[in-house]
């Protein structure tokens, strides 16, 4: 009885660990993270002004409620990632538009 019940045991905190580790998004969050230093950098030379951080920031905040909801059940599918993804080359984009743009700080 002891046995089945040391298996069973085992094989739930195994299959608990599994689901957790499909849910862990170190891509998307190392990303995120490098989205978030380019606006914070673009910020600080002046590329970007207030306006323009915002609405980036606005943008890397509904990515991160994405991810959320994703990882939500336990289970980041492919299609979540890719959609996921998607978002973050499109904030990318823009990011990279705002930060080399003609507004920002003025330079005299």
């Amino acid at each position: 009885m002891k046995k089945i019940l040391l298996a069973v045991s085992a094989m739930t905190l195994l299959m608990t660990g599994m689901a957790h580790a499909q849910a862990e998004t170190p891509a998307i969050d190392q990303r995120q993270a490098n989205q978030e230093q380019r606006i914070d950098r673009g910020v600080a030379s002046g590329q970007l002004n207030e306006r323009e951080a915002n609405r980036l920031n606005k943008q890397q905040e509904h990515i991160n409620k994405m991810e959320d909801r994703a990882t939500s059940d336990g289970i980041v599918t492919k299609k979540e990632r890719a959609r996921i993804g998607a978002a973050q080359t499109r904030t990318s984009r823009h990011i990279a538009r705002e930060k080399h743009d003609r507004q920002g700080k003025r330079h005299r």
